[in-house]
């Protein structure tokens, strides 16, 4: 069978197997059918209406892998930073992750320990898990060329301007970021970028 779409992308069966035509979009289930109706293009706005029935709205079970002592690691990293942000100051612990500086599948250095970890609100930390945003031994901040070059609102404006600044410490000594660990997890910010 084939199948030719407007832009002639073809759909090829071969004995159960098929080649996808993108984009496609599943518009209709009938599960007594078992049937999906697919359009394939542009979508039609029309066609995608969200689920209005409990039924279409259900959850499923899922069995996930959880690391029994985040909890306490959270606790013990955002308190030694006197609840805030170790890169932009802010103050609401329910906005604030503790981040592994190094992850702690690493057995040798990703113990869940103080020294391990950097309070960082939601977005600071995707950006830190994505090198767009590193912390060099000396705990200076840099911010990628990728976010650098763009020009876009006001919280890409803020993230910029993190570059150059230095990350708030706590006030115990033996509580400060692990250089060592620091200086691994640069190496891997300036590969990224």
């Amino acid at each position: 069978m084939r199948i030719a779409s407007r832009s002639s992308i073809s759909l090829v069966s071969r004995r159960g197997s098929y080649q996808a035509i993108l984009p496609s979009f599943i518009t209709g289930w009938s599960g007594a059918e078992l049937k999906a109706k697919v359009a394939f293009g542009s979508p039609d706005q029309s066609l995608l209406t969200p689920p209005e029935t409990a039924s279409e709205r259900r959850y499923a079970l899922r069995t996930v892998k959880q690391r029994l002592h985040q909890a306490s690691f959270r606790e013990a990293v955002i308190t030694a930073y006197h609840g805030r942000c170790a890169v932009s100051r802010l103050p609401e612990q329910m906005l604030l992750d503790a981040a592994h500086i190094i992850e702690d599948k690493n057995e040798r250095l990703g113990q869940p320990v103080v020294r391990n970890g950097i309070p960082l609100s939601k977005i600071h930390h995707a950006a830190f898990d994505a090198h767009l945003i590193g912390i060099d031994p000396d705990y200076r901040l840099h911010v990628s060329q990728r976010l650098l070059a763009q020009d876009d609102g006001p919280i890409l404006e803020a993230l910029k301007r993190l570059n150059g600044g230095e990350i708030y410490l706590p006030d115990r000594v033996r509580d400060y970021p692990d250089r060592d660990r620091l200086a691994l997890r640069y190496e891997r910010f300036a590969a990224a970028n």
